[in-house]
């Protein structure tokens, strides 16, 4: 499927293909979720959505380091190396990481502003030093950065409809890439957690008489506490309150783009469900959406985009049938 997708987006060039490639692997590897819904898509566009999450994902991994091989000063001099590769990258649309020759390849095509690659890499900067969020409006500096520019860098390659500006649909797409990192924290705080990272803010958690060492006792115990339970409700209904900002958005891109969106919207909002039918045990169970209803999902989602394409092709004919009509008439006078 790769290569129709390359061919499809017109992408020629052997190095570049490879680059491509890699980053629909990482994506396939990583982001299950999201890579079943970029599916959805035409093909002439996936490639240049896994080439932004595969340029995420790799940041992540940097910072992240999950097998703990690397000091905090490799990943820094690692993270310093590929914000460099990216500034040069951008420029010249080349790179020495496969990952930085595709975004920089898909941000020239698409006009991608390349402020947005900045400030991602500002907040992936910061988890390399902080470890935890007092307030909310602490939060939201570094989600705008790891979450908000994702789905800023995502508007250009879905687009919209005629008539409605980007600028009009971009608040609805920053907010859904927050409500997806939303939605992450809270089924990951035990994974973080052990990362050394608490995401969840402060203050919300303070108002339900909860901190660090009790997260901590927690995760280590197996053992619940009301108190965590009530931080974690509160937690749902705030990112599910950024859901509902987020969703009217979605009817404002390209018809033929909705149904990937839409997919991704009901596929995250499912985590929360399922958050919540484990009695929000997520210190000691990652939550995931059910194989049916993945299917479901998936499904409903290949009928929106069948639907989506008929309404295409009539509305292609009811045109053509009026450009003839009109020049008919032209012809008769």
């Amino acid at each position: 499927m790769s290569r129709r997708e390359l061919d499809a987006a017109g992408i020629t060039d052997p190095l570049l293909r490879a680059a491509y490639t890699r980053c629909r692997r990482l994506n396939a590897c990583h982001g299950r979720t999201y890579f079943l819904a970029t599916r959805l898509l035409p093909l002439e566009r996936r490639s240049a959505v896994h080439a932004l999450y595969g340029f995420a994902r790799w940041a992540d991994d940097i910072v992240d380091d999950l097998d703990r091989h690397r000091t905090p000063e490799e990943r820094d001099r690692l993270l310093r190396r590929l914000e460099s590769d990216l500034a040069d990258g951008l420029l010249t649309r080349a790179g020495r990481e496969p990952v930085v020759r595709a975004v920089a390849d898909t941000a020239g095509r698409y006009g991608i502003d390349h402020a947005l690659f900045a400030d991602f890499l500002s907040s992936m900067r910061a988890d390399l030093t902080v470890t935890h969020y007092p307030t909310f409006a602490d939060l939201q500096g570094y989600v705008h950065g790891s979450a908000a520019v994702i789905g800023l860098q995502m508007l250009p390659v879905l687009g919209t409809v005629t008539g409605t500006a980007r600028e009009e649909a971009a608040p609805h797409a920053a907010a859904l890439g927050v409500a997806f990192q939303l939605t992450n924290f809270l089924r990951d705080v035990g994974e973080d957690l052990d990362r050394g990272r608490v995401y969840l803010p402060g203050d919300l958690l303070a108002a339900h008489g909860v901190d660090r060492p009790l997260l901590e006792w927690s995760r280590r115990t197996g053992r619940r506490d009301r108190r965590i339970r009530a931080a974690l409700m509160a937690a749902e209904a705030m990112t599910r309150r950024v859901y509902r900002t987020a969703e009217p958005g979605i009817t404002m891109l390209d018809p033929r783009a909705r149904p990937c969106i839409r997919a991704a919207f009901t596929l995250y909002g499912g985590i929360l469900d399922a958050i919540a039918e484990q009695d929000y045990g997520v210190l000691h169970r990652r939550a995931v959406v059910s194989r049916r209803r993945r299917a479901a999902t998936a499904a409903a989602g290949v009928l929106r985009v069948a639907g989506a394409r008929l309404r295409a092709r009539t509305e292609d004919r009811v045109a053509r049938a009026g450009a003839s009509a009109v020049e008919r008439k032209g012809q008769v006078r």
